[in-house]
């Protein structure tokens, strides 16, 4: 790879799904100074892509410019897996972990990883399941309490339809004993499931096998609060202060379930002027992810 500063690459997992990733690198005077230097792997959230407006778009080039490299990664969930069958949320450990694999055998020593959005409960199911494998620390943005708990309060919000009890029963009715079986499974709709209207921007797509395992009662990998107990790299959160789609207090009450299991690491940071995406003040947010990782690499 060298000092290349833009490269696509795609390579596949062990289950067999295809990854596109985007690697962007800083110039440096050597192979041996890039490897040294820091790099995070970028999780998306449903939108997915990193040609996509905000942090997936603007956040390399600005981590860049303070020397630090990115591998953006397209995950099963991009491109709106939750509606095509394939965003599988459990299954997502697979492409998390071969974008590790490859930043090491590459020669990479000093990884981080990054979730925005649902990416940051990717990112913590990762951490948590593979005793942060690879990785130095996690930085989450934007991260959500629980998936599940998330949704079922925004539903009973908005009077949704169907409801979230509804959407539960019709699972089951569709998938049968086995969730895991793709024959049965269908596309639904969820309208009033951000507003309280039917327009478009207001309902939510799925399939219910992608919802019985990111958004439905027993999907146990996306209940961030259960699972984050288990994660004791250094973890930075960087939360909008008028963040209009998960709630301050989410990214406190996580931070305080860490530091109740044992891990004392965990900077919150909350962005002024910024809402879910903390880009929308890129000076304090790039400020604080390149203070906390010298912090981490000092303590290393």
């Amino acid at each position: 790879m060298g000092n290349e500063q833009k490269s696509l690459l795609t390579y596949k997992t062990e289950d067999g799904f295809e990854v596109n990733s985007l690697l962007v690198t800083p110039e440096f005077a050597s192979e041996e100074d890039l490897y040294e230097s820091p790099i995070i792997i970028n999780l998306y959230g449903v939108l997915g892509h990193f040609l996509t407006r905000g942090t997936p778009l603007r956040l390399p080039p600005l981590l860049r410019e303070k020397n630090i490299s990115t591998l953006s990664v397209n995950t099963r969930m991009a491109f709106m897996g939750q509606i095509m069958g394939e965003g599988i949320f459990p299954d997502t450990i697979h492409e998390m972990k071969e974008s590790v694999d490859i930043l090491q055998k590459e020669g990479f020593r000093n990884i981080f990883m990054l979730g925005y959005s649902l990416g940051a409960n990717m990112a913590v199911y990762y951490a948590s399941q593979t005793d942060s494998f690879g990785i130095k620390g996690l930085i989450l943005e934007g991260c959500s309490y629980s998936l599940p708990y998330s949704q079922q309060r925004r539903l009973e919000k908005n009077r949704s339809i169907p409801s979230y009890d509804d959407i539960y029963l019709k699972a089951r009715e569709v998938l049968g004993p086995n969730p895991e079986k793709k024959k049965n499974d269908q596309v639904f709709i969820v309208y009033r499931a951000w507003g309280d209207s039917f327009n478009p921007v207001d309902g939510e797509m799925f399939t219910y096998r992608t919802w019985w395992y990111m958004r439905g009662p027993q999907a146990y990998y996306a209940k961030t609060c259960e699972i984050i107990e288990n994660v004791k790299v250094p973890v930075l959160f960087i939360h909008g202060e008028d963040d209009d789609i998960v709630d301050v207090w989410e990214p406190k009450e996580l931070k305080n379930t860490m530091n109740q299991s044992g891990n004392e690491d965990v900077t919150l940071r909350y962005i002024p002027g910024a809402k879910h995406d903390c880009v929308e003040n890129p000076k304090d947010s790039i400020d604080a992810i390149t203070k906390w990782i010298s912090e981490v690499n000092a303590k290393t």
